[in-house]
């Protein structure tokens, strides 16, 4: 099997040396994702489920352009930069991961590059 980035067009731009995805097979690694808007590179500075939204908003973009979608999400890591805001995340986490929810860790970041307060990766299969 051979390795393949992927990099959609309609995509946040990566701020750094990696790919939003990488394809192994049947598998796909998606690159932690932020609340970037991907029309206009700018961090998006709502409170911490309008950044969810917008994190979860790429990961999908992103899946979609690897030939997957969020319904096949085995992996979830999420990050977030105060872990009082775990409920909040929580509450909307379901709108779009389930009704068989994904593996899933959740740590406290601290300080998020960007001072962003939440960042999404995932593993899912197509």
């Amino acid at each position: 099997m051979k390795k393949q980035a992927i990099c959609p067009k309609n995509g946040p731009e990566t701020k750094g040396p990696y790919s939003p995805a990488m394809v192994y097979g049947d598998l796909v690694f998606v690159s932690g994702q932020g609340p970037v808007d991907p029309q206009t590179g700018k961090f998006i500075n709502g409170d911490v489920v309008e950044q969810f939204r917008a994190s979860v908003k790429n990961v999908e973009i992103i899946l979609k352009a690897s030939g997957s979608s969020l319904a096949n999400v085995l992996k979830v890591t999420l990050y977030l930069a105060d872990m009082n805001d775990f409920q909040k995340v929580n509450e909307v986490y379901r709108e779009y991961f389930g009704p068989a929810f994904p593996a899933r860790t959740t740590i406290q970041a601290g300080r998020l590059p960007f001072d962003i307060k939440v960042e999404v990766d995932v593993v899912a299969h197509r």
